[in-house]
């Protein structure tokens, strides 16, 4: 597994629209590997493979916690949402877009449909924060930012240093 690097705003991969994987090979499946190894070094929760400047329908996820123990990791291949419900407003930050929060609406809940790593159809409820994580890199594969949705203004965030 290696790091790769987190394409940043500006960089125009990430207006592009990605292509659907039609099988898993050698190659994509280290993307996965370093896609994932990348968001945990990064401390995102999510992460999209234009993202690392790869044109393909894959996404990572991992929005888990002791609270929320099912809410990762994922790996979508392909992903569609086929349900939406509710809404739910805040705060919302991008690693391409490092050093930004804005406020988003997105839906409170989605179902997503999509192929796992071994190409085998699986189907996520998901609400929170994970139907956010869900609904924003997303928007990454059609090659849109959140920036788009942000209501009012972008704002500098500061996180505080690990320990």
């Amino acid at each position: 597994m290696a790091l790769r690097t987190v394409r940043t705003d500006g960089d125009p991969v990430l207006e592009k629209k990605c292509k659907e994987v039609k099988i898993m090979t050698p190659r994509l499946k280290t993307l996965i590997e370093d896609m994932m190894e990348t968001m945990y070094e990064e401390n995102g929760v999510g992460l999209a493979a234009p993202q690392v400047g790869v044109l393909r329908r894959i996404v990572v996820i991992d929005c888990s916690s002791e609270e929320q123990p099912d809410d990762g990791p994922f790996v979508l291949i392909n992903p569609v949402i086929v349900e939406r419900e509710g809404e739910q407003t805040g705060d919302e930050g991008c690693l391409s877009v490092p050093g930004k929060v804005g406020t988003v609406t997105r839906p409170q809940k989605v179902v997503c449909e999509a192929l796992n790593e071994e190409m085998q159809p699986i189907r996520i409820e998901a609400e929170n924060l994970l139907a956010r994580a869900i609904c924003h890199e997303l928007d990454h594969l059609e090659g849109h930012l959140y920036t788009e949705l942000v209501e009012g203004e972008l704002r500098d965030v500061q996180y505080a240093e690990e320990e």
